[in-house]
């Protein structure tokens, strides 16, 4: 598994119209009305990447597996969601679950698509999400912190971290501030302010829905956008959902075909993946033989006993060690017995640090 976004956004932004088009299925009802979605729908698709085509035909693979990532359609948040407005809540629950977290904003005038708030403004909506999740990560601080003071005077200490930890994200959230600006000096603080599940610590990107005109150069509206994007340090995407719908129906030609009318080299599930990928620190590593050729995904900074263990655990636990041939190694040598015949390929030990691109053969022993 790659990783989990959450599409997040107001009610008739597109929200559920780029969720199928991504998935290319009718899993949710994209409708013109508010609160169409009731439940968070959860769908996987295949991460695109050519190295896996070329890995494929170069080790005459029967098969290709990509990894997948995993994209959760929230139902739309609305003013006071925090406080149990529209259906609350229980969509802010379904966004504790996810890795990151998608904002979907309208930047396109439509008068036959209502905007639940009257008019189209992608930056008050942008405001309203966030608030929204910064008020029910204060609620949940300071329900935490009186339950903290009382274990924390028994000479608890992992209550003192969570409580040190919980004093000083309070006054960022009294200000109505994502707590992903909050400072954590060391791993050992990251670790306490990720145990706190607060819904405004995890990594954000969004995507700008333009109209169909605008896809390949964004408008005015995206340009507010980006601006403000480039100031919070969060990544963005200009993405016609309308597109996306109409690209998702098509064969891989006629994709590239109707793309390249467009101005648009690739599509928007591309551009997110890709985006997604650089947002949780994500790179990818190969198993390759005559069964299959496959993608996995890791954190960056895994080392050679982690990859293994995301193919099995047991190879984790009886890791040995690893023979690895980068992709570019593998690609020279025209496969596996070209690389080794050029001295590339190498035995790595517990302390190799996984690079992208790295194809393994894990030796292990239960």
């Amino acid at each position: 598994m790659g990783f989990s976004c959450g599409i997040v956004g107001l009610p008739n932004v597109g929200k559920s119209t780029l969720f199928n088009a991504l998935l290319s299925t009718i899993q949710a009802e994209a409708a013109n009305y508010p609160f169409c979605t009731i439940e968070p729908n959860v769908g996987r698709v295949m991460v695109p990447d050519p190295r896996l085509d070329t890995l494929a035909e170069l080790a005459k693979s029967a098969q290709k597996l990509p990894t997948q990532l995993e994209f959760v359609d929230i139902a739309g948040l609305v003013r006071g969601a925090s406080k149990g407005e529209g259906l609350g809540n229980q969509f802010l629950a379904h966004i504790r679950e996810v890795d990151a977290i998608v904002y979907v904003l309208r930047c396109f005038e439509d008068g036959d698509i209502t905007h639940v708030e009257g008019s189209v403004d992608p930056l008050r909506d942008w405001e309203i999400i966030e608030m929204e999740l910064v008020l029910a990560d204060l609620d949940s601080l300071e329900k935490r912190q009186q339950n903290l003071q009382k274990k924390a005077k028994g000479g608890d200490k992992e209550a003192k971290a969570q409580l040190d930890m919980v004093e000083r994200c309070l006054p960022l959230a009294a200000e109505g501030k994502p707590l992903r600006l909050v400072s954590v000096s060391d791993e050992e603080e990251r670790k306490v302010l990720k145990g706190l599940q607060l819904l405004t610590t995890k990594p954000v990107m969004v995507v700008c829905n333009v109209d169909e005109g605008s896809a390949a150069t964004g408008n005015a509206l995206s340009e507010k956008v980006f601006a403000h994007c480039k100031a919070q340090h969060v990544p963005a995407v200009i993405v016609s959902a309308k597109i996306e719908s109409e690209v998702a129906a098509l064969e891989p030609k006629e994709k590239a075909e109707f793309l390249g009318e467009l101005g648009l080299k690739e599509t928007g599930l591309a551009q997110i993946i890709r985006s997604g990928y650089g947002l949780l620190d994500l790179l990818t590593f190969f198993t390759v033989g005559p069964k299959e050729a496959r993608a996995w995904t890791v954190k960056k900074g895994a080392k050679a006993p982690q990859a293994a263990g995301v193919i099995h655990t047991d190879f984790e636990k009886g890791f040995i060690r690893a023979e690895t041939i980068a992709y570019a190694d593998y690609v020279a040598g025209k496969g596996e017995q070209g690389a080794k015949e050029a001295g590339k390929m190498r035995l790595e030990g517990k302390e190799y640090l996984v690079k992208d691109g790295d194809i393994f053969h894990f030796r292990f022993n239960v």
